[in-house]
C-alpha cells in the first residue's frame, strides 16, 4: 500500500467519514485516519444513534407502564430489563459502525486506525493505540480535520466517570439509577435525563441559564418547562453548580440560585456533566503544520472551511458553528467538492435543531427573539397539537406548530415546533425556507389529513391571516 495520497481526512465521524466518501467518488486518493477501533465517531458509537437507540427503548417501556391501558391493553406486570436495553444499544450500535467500514471498502478508501497527528504541513503520522497496531506515515496534497468534539465540565464538577459521569458513560449504563442528578437543561441533559425518567429515575436538572433550551425560541422552552414539570423531572433553572462530588455510592451537588445567593443541596446515586462538548484538538501537532485556534479553541477556519494553511481544511465540532452530526455531514461534502473544483453552498441559517425528548422539540431558522433583535418586522402564527385530529386520536396533544414570516414579504424566516414527530416534520420547513416560501405558499399546499403536518400548513395559515384555525 502506497501512503501517498490526495486527501487525508482526521476523524471518522460523520464528517469525516461523509468527506472521504464523497473525495473517493469524485476520483481522488483517499485515506481516513481514526482514533479507536471502530469508525463512527461520537455520533455512532457514543451520541446522536445510540441516544436514540435508548430513547426509543425506554419510550415504549414508559408507554406500555403509563398509556397502553388507556387504549384499552393490558399487559399484566410489565419490568424492565437496563442490562438488556443497554446490549440492544450495543447491537444497534455494532451494525451502524459495521456499515461505515463496508462503505470504506467500497469506495476504496483506506483506513488507518491510530492517533493521527501532523509531522508537518503534508505529512500525518498514526501512532498505534492498542498492541497490535504500527505507526504509519502518510502523505497527503490535502488534509481534512475532522476529530470533532468532547464532554466539556467546569471547576468543581470531579469527574470520576463512575458517579460523577458524562453523555459516553451514560450511555453505557446497565442499571437505571434512583436519582440522576443532571447538570444543564441543554439538548443532551433533556435527552438522556428523559430516557432515565421513563425508566423509572428520579431526575433533577440543574441549567444555570434562566430556562432549558436556552437557545431555542422561548415559546418551545417554555412549552418543553411545562410538559417535563407535568411528566415530574425536577427543574432548577437559574442556577450555578459549585461543586459535585462523588462519595461511594452517593453524588452531592450544591448549586447557587443566581438571582438570591440560596444554594440548593441535591443527592442523588449518579450526576450527568451536560454541560456542552469541547473541539477535540489535544495531541493533533496542529502547531507542526502552522494551524491556528481561535479564542475558544477552536480551529480557525474561512468560508472555504480553509485553515490558516491553504491546503488543511477543518469541519465539524472541531469548528465554529453548531455541533450537529448533520452540520458536520454537509461541512464534508462542501470540502470535497471544492477540492474537485466543484462551487458548492452551505446555508447555516437553514441547518435544523432538533431535540429528541417526547415530545420532540425542532427548529429552523430565526427565532422571535432574534428577529426582534435585529429590528426585523415579523408576524407570528402558531397552532396547537390539541387542535390537531391526528395528535388527539393518537393522545399526542402537547406541543404546538409556530411560523414567523416576514411582516411585509411573507417570507418564512423561522419554524419552531414541540410535538410528536417535530424531529421529521421540521425537513419540510427546512425545504420551503430553502426556496424561500411565503407562509401562504404552505398554507395553499396541500396537505394529508389526518397527519402531524396539518400543524405546519394551520400555522402558516394563522401568520397570513388566511383562514387559519387560530385556536
Amino acid at each position: 500500500m502506497s501512503n501517498e495520497y490526495d486527501v487525508v481526512v482526521i476523524g471518522s465521524g460523520p464528517g469525516g467519514y461523509v468527506c472521504a466518501i464523497r473525495c473517493a467518488q469524485l476520483g481522488m486518493k483517499t485515506a481516513i485516519v481514526e482514533k479507536y477501533n471502530t469508525l463512527g465517531g461520537t455520533c455512532l458509537n457514543v451520541g446522536c444513534i445510540p441516544s436514540k437507540a435508548w430513547l426509543d427503548s425506554s419510550e415504549r417501556y414508559y408507554e406500555t407502564v403509563n398509556h397502553a391501558e388507556d387504549h384499552g391493553i393490558s399487559t399484566g406486570k410489565v419490568k424492565v430489563d437496563v442490562a438488556k436495553m443497554s446490549k440492544r444499544v450495543a447491537g444497534v450500535v455494532e451494525s451502524i459502525c459495521g456499515g461505515v467500514s463496508y462503505l470504506m471498502s467500497k469506495n476504496k478508501i483506506d483506513v488507518f486506525h491510530g492517533m493521527g497527528s501532523f509531522l508537518d504541513a503534508n505529512t500525518i503520522k498514526v501512532a498505534p493505540t492498542t498492541a497490535e497496531g504500527k505507526e504509519e506515515t502518510l502523505k497527503a496534497k490535502k488534509i481534512v480535520i475532522a476529530t470533532g468534539s468532547k464532554p466539556a465540565a467546569f471547576p468543581g464538577m470531579e469527574l470520576d466517570k463512575k458517579r460523577v459521569i458524562t453523555s459516553t458513560e451514560a450511555l453505557k449504563l446497565e442499571e437505571c439509577p434512583k436519582h440522576m442528578i443532571v447538570i444543564g437543561g441543554g439538548v443532551i441533559g433533556l435527552e438522556l435525563g428523559s430516557v432515565f425518567h421513563r425508566l423509572g429515575a428520579k431526575v433533577s436538572v440543574v441549567e444555570f441559564a434562566d430556562s432549558i433550551l436556552a437557545t431555542m425560541d422561548k415559546d418551545c422552552s417554555k412549552e418543553m418547562t411545562k410538559i417535563c414539570k407535568k411528566k415530574g423531572m425536577e427543574l432548577y433553572t437559574g442556577h450555578a453548580v459549585t461543586s459535585a462530588k462523588a462519595k461511594g455510592k452517593k453524588v452531592t451537588v450544591v448549586a447557587t440560585n443566581n438571582k438570591d445567593g440560596s444554594e440548593v443541596v441535591l443527592e442523588g446515586d449518579y450526576c450527568l456533566v451536560a454541560v456542552g462538548r469541547k473541539p477535540y484538538t489535544e495531541g493533533l501537532g496542529l502547531e507542526n503544520a502552522g494551524v491556528k485556534l481561535d479564542e475558544r479553541g477552536r480551529v480557525e477556519t474561512n468560508d472555504h472551511l480553509q485553515t490558516s494553511v491553504p491546503h488543511i481544511f477543518a469541519i465539524g465540532d472541531v469548528v465554529k458553528g453548531a455541533m450537529l452530526a448533520h452540520k458536520a455531514e454537509e461541512e464534508g461534502v462542501f470540502v470535497a467538492e471544492q477540492l474537485a473544483g466543484q462551487i458548492p453552498h452551505i446555508n447555516y441559517n437553514l441547518i435544523p435543531g432538533v431535540v429528541y425528548t417526547w415530545p420532540e422539540v425542532s427548529s429552523v431558522g430565526q427565532t422571535e427573539q432574534q428577529l426582534k433583535e435585529a429590528k426585523i418586522p415579523y408576524k407570528s402564527g402558531k397552532f396547537p397539537f390539541k387542535a390537531s385530529g391526528r395528535a388527539m386520536a393518537s393522545a399526542e396533544a402537547d406541543g404546538f406548530v409556530k411560523v414567523l414570516a416576514h411582516k411585509d414579504t411573507d417570507e418564512i424566516l423561522g419554524v419552531h415546533m414541540v410535538g410528536p414527530r417535530a424531529a421529521d416534520l421540521i425537513a419540510e420547513a427546512v425545504t420551503a425556507m430553502e426556496f424561500r416560501a411565503s407562509a401562504e405558499d404552505i398554507g395553499r399546499i396541500c396537505h394529508p389529513h389526518p397527519t402531524y403536518s396539518e400543524a405546519f400548513k394551520e400555522a402558516a395559515l394563522v401568520a397570513t391571516d388566511k383562514r387559519g384555525l387560530n385556536v
